[in-house]
């Protein structure tokens, strides 16, 4: 199956196409970068999934998306400092043979985020 993630830009009603989002493997304060990557013009990972079943390790992990320097990108005035830099998500993976989305829905005041399918 695998990991896959997808942010909507809740703002536009569009996906968060040119959002840079970062993922890590994490354990306890230690978190290790497995590869970054800007999202297409359906705010996915151009290259599919983030990670796939034979990648996808049961343990921690932590996806980061740039939502403030996205949100300057598409010429939103934000305050300084703005109200959200970059949202961290932080989630484990309990059964790696199953499919774990993580989408993000971001305005440049709120988020929210859900295991989906």
């Amino acid at each position: 199956m695998g990991l896959s993630t997808h942010v909507l830009d809740t703002m536009h009603g569009t996906p968060a196409a040119g959002m840079t989002v970062t993922l890590y493997a994490t354990e306890g304060s230690t978190a290790l970068q497995l590869k970054q990557f800007v999202l297409n013009q359906d705010g996915r990972n151009p290259a599919g999934l983030l990670l796939d079943s034979t990648e996808l390790k049961r343990g921690t992990y932590r996806l980061v998306f740039d939502v403030a320097a996205y949100f300057k990108a598409q010429s939103v005035a934000l305050p300084e400092p703005n109200f959200l830099g970059q949202v961290s998500l932080d989630f484990g993976v309990a059964a790696p043979e199953q499919h774990y989305h993580v989408p993000l829905l971001v305005s440049p005041w709120s988020y929210s985020t859900y295991r989906g399918s």
